[in-house]
């Protein structure tokens, strides 16, 4: 009886002082994130970004998202409900030319697909995620 008193105590430190767990609160989005991986283009990351990386900053008291999409500046209405975040509003973006290509672009593109997000790495990684793929990953500047 002993040993299974002492196994089951055991067993619930572990599980209760595993240190992976996520971090769900929408004021955790404040701030400025550099995007370091993106799902889906054959383009390797560095050839899609060659100059500068993607970036978003969440203002979650205003309800803003801006950023740069690696050569145009946005900004738009903040639709987030719990993990539940929609990017499917038309944003504010300036015109500038792009000569990198497809980053822009795909930056774009794909910001609209995301369904959810996490924030893991005790708030130091942003992933979306579309359905259950995770498809971008950024890290706290």
């Amino acid at each position: 009886m002993m040993k299974k008193i002492f196994t089951l105590v055991f067993f619930s430190l572990v599980l209760f002082s595993c240190k992976c767990k996520k971090v769900d609160s929408v004021s955790k989005l404040d701030g400025t994130w550099e995007l370091n991986y993106i799902s889906g283009p054959r383009i390797a990351f560095d050839g899609l970004y060659p100059n500068k990386k993607p970036t978003i900053n969440f203002d979650t008291k205003e309800n803003r998202v801006s950023g740069n999409n690696s050569c145009n500046s946005y900004t738009g209405k903040l639709n987030v409900t719990g993990n539940t975040i929609d990017f499917t509003q038309p944003m504010a973006v300036t015109k500038m030319m792009c000569l990198d290509g497809q980053g822009e672009q795909t930056y774009m593109s794909t910001l609209e697909k995301i369904t959810s997000y996490d924030i893991t790495d005790y708030g130091k990684t942003l992933n979306f995620i579309s359905g259950d793929i995770a498809m971008m990953r950024f890290t706290k500047k």
